[in-house]
């Protein structure tokens, strides 16, 4: 068994993830062959030994590439993100998912207002250079696609369980064409998982990984884009949000996550300004064009009106320590004689209103 077959066999798996491979593997010398072979509970989710021999074949046969951290085509966001994925089963340009990009989220159930938004966001995003990654499911996920190929551009689509129990089945056109297009999609889940409460939050934690940014185009208060949201603020990417009727329920969540202070916008330029330097400092290289896209209807318009969120005192404190070239949150604590935990959490807070990124290693710079 090579390094490579051990993390297809253990992403069979489903009590293994990338932290817990870490840790055999420093028990084995970082060797996950080794540690494969001195795991004691070897089953799949079914209950059986992982056939991983059977699943590297069906992946050929079916023309999936798998793609692990060994590999070069590995997305780099995903390296950085907490538990990144073992595998990721992949069926088109696997290079995509290491364009700079960003990812469009809402509600299954949209509003014609939510799917226009989507679409609109999503064309514009493409035609300036930046990838859109989606979940390809009902409702914006579906619209946020279909923008990206109106306007010319690549999209992926991270599916909530096994690339061959396709869910939901009214989008495999779409995904079809997605591929056709030059963009892909992508599951970390093996052959025969179906999908389930489970498996879509883990999901989520990918479509965010791999974007620079979330934008939240149209969600309820109850809903999984603030999951998807509350995994971009962990993993340090940038959180937007596009405003919408106070009397909506389905626009409750954005309205919501806007309070909270995630950046509300109302162009695409608006999103643009956001990920651009965080691209740029990255090393990321976007086509980015200036031409200015179309309006929103009218009632985001008035809502762009809404007032700053303004900073508590001890996150006026914090935000005086970070520096524009970035400090680890320990240095931070320090200097505000706060206590970690706290400072964290402030920390948190203040990137939710926009006034501090997240970097790579623990470390945190001011806007």
């Amino acid at each position: 068994m090579t390094e490579r077959e051990a993390r297809i066999a253990f992403n069979m798996i489903p009590t293994v993830g990338a932290v817990t491979l870490a840790r055999l593997m420093r028990e084995t010398h970082g060797s996950a062959a080794a540690a494969y072979e001195f795991y004691p509970e070897k089953r799949d989710w079914e209950g059986k030994e992982p056939a991983w021999e059977r699943e590297i074949e069906q992946a050929a046969k079916q023309h999936v590439r798998l793609v692990t951290d060994l590999d070069a085509d590995y997305p780099p966001q995903l390296r950085e993100i907490a538990s990144p994925p073992l595998v990721l089963y992949v069926v088109g340009d696997a290079s995509v998912l290491s364009k700079p990009g960003v990812a469009l989220v809402g509600t299954r159930k949209a509003t014609a207002y939510g799917r226009e938004t989507a679409k609109t966001f999503a064309a514009g995003l493409a035609r300036a250079g930046w990838a859109v990654f989606s979940g390809l499911a009902l409702g914006i996920d579906a619209a946020a696609h279909e923008g990206a190929l109106a306007g010319g551009g690549v999209t992926a689509g991270v599916l909530g369980g096994a690339l061959d129990m396709f869910y939901p089945e009214a989008n495999r056109a779409l995904a079809r064409r997605m591929v056709e297009n030059g963009g892909c999609v992508v599951s970390e889940f093996p052959f025969g998982r179906r999908p389930d409460a489970q498996t879509f939050p883990q999901r989520n934690r990918i479509v965010s990984g791999l974007a620079r940014g979330v934008v939240a185009v149209e969600c309820p208060l109850r809903s999984g884009t603030l999951v998807t949201c509350l995994r971009a603020n962990e993993q340090g990417r940038a959180v937007m949000a596009v405003p919408g009727r106070i009397d909506c329920p389905s626009s409750a969540g954005c309205l919501n996550l806007i309070r909270e202070g995630a950046r509300m916008v109302t162009r695409v330029e608006d999103v643009i300004e956001e990920l651009t330097p965080i691209a740029q400092q990255k090393g990321e290289r976007t086509e980015i064009q200036t031409t200015t896209s179309a309006p929103l209807p009218s009632r985001s318009r008035r809502s762009a009106t809404l007032p700053e969120v303004k900073l508590s005192v001890e996150e006026a404190l914090v935000l005086r320590q970070v520096p524009t070239a970035g400090a680890t949150v320990d240095a931070v604590a320090r200097a505000a004689q706060l206590p970690v935990a706290k400072t964290n959490a402030l920390l948190v807070a203040l990137r939710l209103k926009g006034r501090v990124r997240f970097l790579p290693g623990n470390r945190v710079a001011s806007r």
